[in-house]
């Protein structure tokens, strides 16, 4: 057994400030996860051509209880594989690879947000936007800085000035009482400007649906925003305890930014390959979702345990 699984073991309490989930809800996560994980190891089965005999050949260091929180580890705290192998007592590669399998399968288990949750049935799909139309939905942005580019162009693209930076864009809504995540977009150019990033994904909401937002999307008539001061001029009490009521309101929106930048691979230098960033930010929002309680996975009972 890691160091790490035997510390959340004997000190379960621990394990929010650890992976981000409490002791319970890790427990359930890996249980779901380890189903997955059956049925993928099942079809890959089924497409060998075995030259040894079934359960023949070396087996996992690490058990499925391990890789899981080797995975998520990673999410919380960014360590290089090389740092989370000596943990887990593997070699930099194993943990590598271990990361890179989970990630889909926890991307797979995990909803990024609510429109997804129910996208995949068009009937639901269209019964939630048409219910979030009574909510005006708050909407906002950030950028993270990743590695820069090898080529030129792709340098341009994701150069940022506001930054100084290369950096990718996540666009997030959030219901008003911030309690669960609405829809995301990841992974789109820093530059971009929010406004032109909400206009090109305005299809994934009814139409009559109403937002509020900060100063970069005035100009948008879907948009609520601020009360913008005049040019060499200033505004009026009124309208400073105006913007003050607003953005009481708007906040929380970056509230529910920092939830899901308690994960440091959101909040630091994205080092991965540029192609993983999406389905990192995605899986980090669905794991946030399971933390806030917006996102509740089946209680998993009778479940054999891991090798």
């Amino acid at each position: 057994m890691s160091d790490i699984l035997n510390y959340i073991e004997e000190h379960p309490q621990e394990t929010k400030r650890l992976i981000g989930l409490n002791y319970t809800e890790l427990e359930n996560l890996i249980k779901n996860a380890e189903i997955l994980h059956n049925e993928k190891q099942v079809l890959l089965e089924n497409k060998k051509v075995r030259l040894i005999e079934k359960g023949g050949g070396r087996q996992p260091i690490l058990s499925t209880k391990e890789q899981v929180i080797l995975t998520l580890v990673y999410l919380r705290h960014l360590m290089t594989f090389q740092v989370i192998g000596i943990q887990f007592g593997v070699s930099e590669s194993t943990a590598n690879s271990t990361f890179h399998y989970w990630l889909p399968l926890l991307r797979d288990l995990l909803p990024s947000s609510l429109l997804e949750q129910v996208k995949k049935n068009d009937t639901d799909y269209e019964t939630v936007q048409e219910i979030l139309t009574d909510y005006e939905l708050i909407i906002d942005s950030y950028e993270q800085v990743r590695e820069r580019p090898g080529h030129n162009k792709e340098q341009e693209k994701y150069y940022s000035g506001k930054a100084c930076k290369h950096t990718f864009k996540t666009q997030m809504a959030i219901l008003p009482n911030s309690r669960d995540i609405v829809d995301v977009v990841a992974g789109e150019p820093g530059p971009k400007h929010d406004i032109t990033l909400f206009r090109e994904n305005r299809d994934n909401f009814h139409p009559k649906q109403r937002f509020k937002g900060d100063l970069a999307y005035q100009g948008e008539d879907l948009i609520d925003t601020p009360i913008k001061k005049p040019k060499n001029g200033k505004l009026t009490v009124e309208q400073k305890q105006q913007n003050k009521k607003f953005s009481s309101k708007r906040v929380l929106v970056e509230h529910r930014i920092r939830s899901v930048k308690i994960f440091r691979v959101v909040q630091e230098r994205f080092r991965l390959k540029p192609q993983k960033y999406e389905q990192v930010i995605l899986t980090v929002c669905g794991l946030v979702r399971l933390r806030i309680k917006a996102l509740i996975l089946p209680n998993v009972i009778n479940l054999s345990a891991s090798g």
